[in-house]
């Protein structure tokens, strides 16, 4: 369905650029005229079209420079919670050792 929308769309395109050159070709403008019209016509749409490229593209480095930063705020929480998780694995493991330490100990008497 989404092809068939994007065929529709283009064939709607290609409609209105057809009747547009055959508006021009049956302008009752000299031939100077209207190639000044349609240079003056295609400079503003160049004009348009890179403006609009432009804030494009600016919003998409936004975007992107908030996600680094969010990523970079993720992944440095993560270290630090995965600091603290060593740190307390590490403790547990000390306590456990001197425990067996002890058992130990009391066997070898």
């Amino acid at each position: 369905m989404a092809n068939n929308n994007g065929n529709n769309a283009i064939a709607l395109l290609l409609g209105a650029a057809i009747g547009v050159g055959v508006g021009i070709l049956f302008a009752p403008d000299k031939g100077s005229k209207t190639r000044a019209k349609l240079k003056n016509n295609f400079d503003d749409w160049k004009i348009d079209v890179n403006n609009k490229l432009a804030d494009y593209e600016e919003d998409i480095r936004a975007k992107l420079s908030g996600s680094k930063e969010d990523l970079k705020e993720t992944v440095e929480n993560f270290l630090s919670n995965s600091s603290y998780k060593a740190e307390e694995a590490i403790s547990f493991l000390e306590e456990k050792l001197a425990e067996l330490k002890i058992q130990n100990a009391k066997l070898q008497k």
